[in-house]
Formats: structure tokens, C-alpha cells, sequence
């Protein structure tokens, strides 16, 4: 026992150091990078731009959340039986599940760009944004998909390169791009930086298709060949769908009544006195300026959850009850004083940062704002990261579906009256009641 845990405390501690340090760096790149556009290309501008990230994340929970997920656990399984010729396997039949959706998905979303964009965006500026977006989902799919395959044979450098690779390719693009249309006297728009979202998945796609390919040559492919008729794809297929389909369904939920709250957001905003232009640019200097603060220390956390899901799964199904236990109060011990130090850094230092950063004093108020949530998002993460591991996807989904409600009621209910100060008493309302949820739920388990 005292063995297996030490073996398998390094894979957690350097996984999540890489990740970590290739997160770091990403968001670094990722927040000067919005630095850039709001010089660039405006408050309305960005505020246009995270319009269409509602109807990504539904996308992005349809084709890809519950494949990532199965891989990496089913992946963690069999690695950790002995099994590495199944393992690889698993990411075969995956990928071929997560592209059966995302082809189609990204056909659908091509051909009624305009439709969704004067139906449910109600932005026409916003068309063409997803006509090139739909381009993204194959993409995505296909590298995330070989992501969770290394996070769930806890080697995660492959995955951290990936993202730093993809930053770079994105961020370099559109930096190319601004350059040429400011030589021909041209502005930049949103629609490059969508581009440069196309171009860094499609790099990054490539990147991890290179690597992986080297699992499936020499003593791999030899190894794969032996799979018994129980390794056949039918056989894995059916029991990753068992687990995807859950997990797609709760993400696809989720995303929706996320991508409602965005949508309702600028509206309401309206319904307050605000004018269509002024509600877009509340919209893009919350979600583009002042979250950006806010989710930066994230990155950290961030890479504890994903290296936290495959040791879970793998403490669990040794019965290792105690190894769980320290695990969930490690993860408070650690992530709440990260989050009590940040929310004090962030009013103390928030009304700097917006005027420095973005030349924008309602950033800095929105971010002096928000940093009471820090707490609870940063424990979140983990926390669901955990319940996701023991198999506990239907309480995760069940808390989280609730906090967007409650976030949804708020801006329904509020911000036609208090305006954009309604949207953020709903942010630290939700995050509070799932942090609460979670703890409870993983009390729970612990204790039976």
C-alpha cells in the first residue's frame, strides 16, 4: 500500500508542475494577447467576439467533453492493469466516437450560422464569426481526444506542449495578420481573431497527431495486434458510451443554460437603459477584460483537476478509502487560502489593474467586484474534478446545473433593475451554492 502510493503520488506532482508551467505561460500569452485586442479591435469589438463562445462551448460539450473524459479513464484503467496495447485502443475507438459527432456538428453550425446568429444571438455581425468557428470542432475533437489520452496515462508534457504550441500558433497568426491589414491601411476585426482560433486548433491538432502516431509503430503496433476479440472495438465502444453519453449530456445541459445567460446578459442590459453598443461593451470588458484577471490564477488549479481524475479513478478502484480522503483535504488546504490570497490581491490592487491593463475603470470595478468569488471557483474546479473521478458525474452535473440557474435567475431578475451589478451578485451566489454542493457530496461519499 505505502508503495503504491508513493508510486503514484510523482505522475500527480509532476503532471500538474508541467501543467502548470505550460498553463502559466498560455495564460500569460492568452491575457496580453486580450491586452491587444482591446486596443485593437474595442470593448464592442471583444464584446462581439465572446458572443460566439456560448455557442462553441455547446459544440465543444457535444462532440468532445464526454470522449476526453472516457479516454482518460478507461485509458488510467487499463494502463493500470497492465494492459497498454488496450489503452491505446481506447483512444482509437474515442476518436472515432468524438468525430462521428463533430463532423456533422460542424456541417450543421457552417449552414445555419445565420440562423443562429438573428435567432439566438440576435447579432448579424456575428455570421460570419461562426461560419469560421464550425471549422474549429473537428479539430478540437481530434487533439482533445489524444489530450485525455496522455492526461489518462499520466503523461501530461505532450498535452502541456500541445497547449502551449497552440497559443503560440494562434497568437502568432493574428499578430501576422494585424501586421499586413495595418500596412494596407485596414483595422483588425473580430473575425481574425476567430481565424486565429481555427489556425491554433488546427496546428495544435497536428502537434499531438505527430506524437501519438509513434504509439501505434514498432513495439506498439506489435503490442496491438495481440488484442484478444474482448478488446475488439465494440466491446470498448459500448461501456465509453455509458460513461461519455452521461458526461456529454450533463456538459451539453450545462453549456446551454450558459450560453442562455450570455445571451440574456446583453438583453437585459438593455431592458435596463443601455444601449445595444454600451450593452456589448459591459459584455466584452466582464467577459474579456475583468474575468481575464480574475480565472489567470486558475491555471493553476486548472492543472490539479486534470491530473486529479486519473489518480482518483485509480485510488478508487484500489479501495485505497484513506488515500481519497487525504486527497479531498489536500485539495482545500491547498485551493481556499489560493483563493483568500487572490480575492484580497484583487481589491486592494483591482482598480489598477482595469485602469493600467485595459485603460478601463469599469474593469478595474468589475474585478474588485468579482474577486470575492475567487475562493469558491478555485475549489470548484478540483472538486468536481474529484467527484468526476469516483464516477460521480450525475451529482457534479446536479451542482453545477444549479449554480447556473441561480446565475440566470439573477440576471433575469436583477439586471433589468441594477444592471450589470445584478450579473455579478449571481456570479458569487452560484459559485458559492456549488462550492457547498460539492464539499457536501464529497463528504458524503467519504463517510459511507
Amino acid at each position: 500500500m505505502k508503495y503504491h502510493l508513493k508510486h503514484h503520488s510523482h505522475p500527480l506532482i509532476t503532471g500538474t508542475l508541467l501543467l502548470t508551467g505550460a498553463g502559466l505561460v498560455t495564460r500569460l500569452i492568452g491575457f496580453f494577447y486580450k491586452i491587444f485586442l482591446s486596443r485593437t479591435i474595442g470593448a464592442e469589438g471583444i464584446g462581439i467576439y465572446q458572443m460566439i463562445f456560448p455557442i462553441y462551448g455547446v459544440c465543444y460539450a457535444l462532440t468532445t467533453s464526454g470522449s476526453e473524459i472516457a479516454i482518460s479513464r478507461f485509458v488510467s484503467r487499463e494502463n493500470g492493469s497492465g494492459r497498454p496495447e488496450r489503452a491505446r485502443h481506447v483512444l482509437t475507438v474515442g476518436l472515432g466516437l468524438a468525430l462521428g459527432l463533430a463532423l456533422p456538428t460542424a456541417y450543421f453550425l457552417y449552414t445555419n450560422a445565420s440562423f443562429l446568429a438573428l435567432r439566438v444571438l440576435q447579432e448579424i455581425r456575428t455570421v460570419r464569426l461562426l461560419q469560421i468557428l464550425a471549422f474549429t470542432i473537428p479539430f478540437g475533437a481530434c487533439h482533445s481526444c489524444i489530450c485525455g489520452y496522455y492526461y489518462g496515462s499520466k503523461r501530461p508534457a505532450i498535452p502541456a506542449a500541445a497547449q502551449l504550441f497552440e497559443q503560440f500558433s494562434r497568437v502568432g497568426a493574428v499578430f501576422l495578420i494585424y501586421r499586413v491589414v495595418t500596412e494596407h491601411g485596414d483595422s483588425l476585426t473580430p473575425l481574425t481573431a476567430v481565424v486565429g482560433l481555427v489556425l491554433g486548433e488546427f496546428a495544435s491538432m497536428l502537434f499531438c497527431l505527430f506524437f501519438v502516431s509513434g504509439e501505434y509503430t514498432g513495439r506498439a503496433a506489435s503490442a496491438s495486434q495481440s488484442l484478444s476479440p474482448a478488446a475488439s472495438g465494440g466491446s470498448l465502444a459500448l461501456p465509453m458510451l455509458r460513461l461519455a453519453l452521461p458526461v456529454t449530456a450533463n456538459r451539453l445541459c450545462i453549456n446551454l443554460l450558459a450560453s442562455a445567460e450570455s445571451i440574456l446578459l446583453p438583453l437585459c442590459l438593455q431592458q435596463y437603459g443601455h444601449t445595444s453598443e454600451e450593452a456589448l461593451s459591459i459584455y466584452g470588458t466582464l467577459s474579456g477584460m475583468a474575468l481575464s484577471f480574475i480565472l489567470f490564477p486558475s491555471v493553476l488549479t486548472n492543472a490539479v483537476s486534470v491530473m486529479l481524475l486519473p489518480s482518483v479513478s485509480e485510488s478508487q478502484a484500489a479501495g485505497e478509502h484513506q488515500d481519497l480522503t487525504r486527497t479531498v483535504r489536500r485539495t482545500v488546504a491547498f485551493c481556499l487560502p489560493l483563493g483568500i490570497a487572490f480575492t484580497v490581491f484583487f481589491l486592494l490592487a483591482g482598480s489598477f489593474l482595469g485602469d493600467f491593463f485595459f485603460h478601463s475603470r469599469m474593469a478595474g470595478e468589475f474585478i474588485m467586484t468579482l474577486a470575492w468569488i475567487c475562493p469558491f471557483l478555485y475549489l470548484n474546479g478540483t472538486l468536481h474534478s474529484i467527484l468526476n473521478g469516483l464516477g460521480r458525474t450525475g451529482t457534479g452535473f446536479f451542482n453545477n446545473l444549479t449554480g447556473i440557474l441561480i446565475r440566470i435567475f439573477f440576471v433575469l431578475a436583477f439586471v433589468p433593475s441594477f444592471g450589470i451589478q445584478g450579473c455579478l451578485w449571481g456570479l458569487l451566489a452560484g459559485q458559492l451554492a456549488v462550492c457547498g454542493m460539492n464539499l457536501k457530496a464529497l463528504r458524503d461519499y467519504l463517510h459511507n
